[in-house]
């Protein structure tokens, strides 16, 4: 873990403890990274419930709950899939608070959508907030971006 994302995670681990607030994850294109962030410092248990990799559409419909209309009209690698996974973790786990990622980390196009194209959403109570990201390198390079995004997001979330 390189340097920006460990204080990204310890800012996490210090506002979510301080708060009492709960957080879980719904994680697609970052494969379980993001979980790993947050599990990789001490302290996690205080408030990390859940961490779910859903990486195909059928469980990320059976399991979080995205309507299968939304992925049909927006495809999986979209905002509208990116929101619903995190409000759908965040239902399943019970957490205030919830982040997800999904994205196409390449090398292909999928769904028409270039490599690095990741959309990530973030919930903190009834407020979802979300993004999209282009970024460029390989596969672990966009990987770890990508989660870094995410957790950035988590605090924009509980902040705002």
């Amino acid at each position: 873990m390189d340097d920006s994302t460990l204080e990204t995670v310890s800012r996490i681990h210090e506002i979510f403890r301080a708060r009492g607030l709960t957080l879980s994850v719904a994680e697609s294109c970052t494969g379980g990274l993001i979980s790993h962030y947050i599990t990789a410092l001490p302290g996690a248990s205080a408030f990390f419930e859940a961490g779910v990799v859903t990486y195909s559409s059928e469980a990320k419909e059976k399991i979080l709950g995205v309507p299968h209309g939304t992925i049909s009209a927006h495809g999986v690698v979209s905002e509208e899939t990116a929101r619903s996974m995190a409000e759908g973790v965040r239902r399943l786990a019970g957490t205030e608070c919830s982040v997800s990622t999904t994205g196409n980390l390449g090398p292909d196009v999928l769904e028409e959508k270039e490599a690095g194209l990741v959309y990530i959403a973030a919930c903190a109570g009834a407020r979802t907030v979300s993004t999209g990201h282009r970024f460029e390198g390989g596969r672990g390079e966009v990987k770890e971006k990508a989660a870094l995004a995410a957790l950035r997001l988590v605090l924009e979330a509980v902040s705002g």
